[in-house]
């Protein structure tokens, strides 16, 4: 589950303190590619807002990493019918139609397997014919609806193998992240040192730093 891409990245699950990570993914997204995450125009305020833990909690979220920088996401959020979750993706776009959604997508689904998630939805604006195609890939029933696009993706049952992937690839995921630490650290600690005008822009983010894990 941990497999290089053809892109160059890795797919692994966040986990404690990497909201900020989410967060910074986020609003590096451009206008177009952020319209489509989030069905609209947000501002980075907005965005602030969604990456905060107590948004987050709940959640579970893969993400693709270039050298230990996120650059696409995928997120699965449980929804108050029982059975029935929602997934949402993200890339950047050089990294864009290189099969990251793919990689993400699949690492979503055997979560929401594991979690006897019987419906996942994915809602997409009309236009993005990309998140479309994709989830054609993975056998989705799509319906059109006022402009937009939902499509719905039965999760099989749980199975003791699948379940076993989840926990190993998890496992791998949690080591991975902890070598990345240093890395993560590094950069914010030359960022933080750096213009006292970038130092200021940067204060914005620290309340993203204590976070729950995203069970």
């Amino acid at each position: 589950m941990y497999e290089p891409l053809v892109s160059g990245g890795t797919v692994r699950r966040l986990w404690i303190g990497e909201a900020e990570l989410y967060g910074q993914h986020l609003l590096r997204l451009d206008a177009e590619s952020r319209r489509n995450r989030f069905g609209g125009a947000v501002s980075d305020e907005f965005i602030g807002r969604y990456a905060e833990s107590f948004t987050l909690s709940g959640a579970v979220i893969y993400g693709f990493f270039v050298d230990s920088v996120l650059r696409g996401a995928a997120e699965l959020r449980l929804l108050e019918h029982t059975g029935d979750a929602e997934a949402a993706l993200s890339v950047e776009k050089p990294w864009q139609s290189r099969g990251v959604g793919t990689a993400l997508l699949e690492r979503v689904l055997l979560a929401a397997r594991n979690r006897q998630i019987e419906r996942l939805h994915m809602l997409c604006l009309a236009e993005n014919r990309r998140v479309q195609q994709l989830a054609r890939k993975f056998d989705a029933a799509l319906s059109f609806e006022a402009g937009s696009v939902m499509g719905e993706m039965k999760a099989p049952h749980p199975t003791p193998m699948s379940v076993m992937r989840e926990l190993v690839a998890d496992g791998t995921d949690l080591a991975t992240a902890m070598l990345d630490v240093p890395s993560q650290l590094a950069k914010r600690l030359d960022y933080m040192n750096g213009p006292p005008e970038r130092r200021r822009r940067d204060q914005r983010y620290e309340r993203l730093m204590s976070v729950d894990n995203w069970r």
